[in-house]
């Protein structure tokens, strides 16, 4: 089992519980695996699926990092590709109480972290990772930013490009900076930029 350096990509449904919650069973189980499939579909890296689960999709790539072009041309289509769906999917279902929840509640938010040291076990047909790192992507979706859609970009990626390549390439908002605390990872540096613009460009 030999660790690489590896990609790892979550794009990630928020409000999904809520709408769980909210919106009936047969709307979701229609919803949420539609919604699902436009994120496989969108990727246009190479990328690898790891897991699927209720609300993400765990992607990797293993050796070096695409260009800071193409990471985030790949960010933009996983968003744009959703809205295209959210809106398909509220005017197929608008004759349903629940529709509304569909474009008001579901956004996306993504995840980008490098780890130098993931390792890959085959279990089944899918390839699970294995490492810290792997624990920093899922804790990174637990943070601290308070809009719902945005792509976060850790520091460990961050550091692989310059100043400048996120200034041309990140260009729709600002790029702003946080850090937070987990137990037994300590504090962890992140970059983030809200994704919401390019919704209503």
């Amino acid at each position: 089992m030999k660790a690489t350096p590896t990609l790892i990509c979550i794009p990630d449904i928020s409000g999904f519980t809520q709408f769980m919650r909210e919106a009936n069973f047969e709307l979701t189980s229609q919803v949420i695996p539609a919604l699902l499939n436009e994120i496989i579909y969108a990727n246009t890296l190479d990328l690898k699926v790891s897991e699927i689960e209720g609300d993400a999709v765990l992607f990797f790539r293993k050796g070096e990092l695409p260009d800071l072009a193409s990471l985030i041309k790949q960010c933009k289509t996983f968003y744009t590709d959703f809205y295209k769906r959210i809106l398909k999917l509220h005017k197929k279902h608008k004759s349903e109480e629940d529709a509304i929840a569909i474009p008001e509640i579901l956004g996306l938010k993504i995840i980008l972290h490098y780890g130098e040291e993931i390792a890959m076990v085959p279990i089944g047909n899918r390839i699970k990772l294995m490492g810290e790192d792997v624990i920093t992507a899922h804790r990174l979706l637990k943070n601290n930013i308070e809009i719902d859609e945005y792509i976060l970009i850790s520091e460990q990626l961050y550091k692989h490009f310059s100043p400048e390549e996120f200034k041309k390439y990140c260009d729709w908002a600002p790029l702003e900076k946080q850090a937070i605390d987990f137990e037994h990872l300590g504090t962890i540096n992140y970059h983030y930029i809200n994704l919401e613009p390019l919704r209503q460009s």
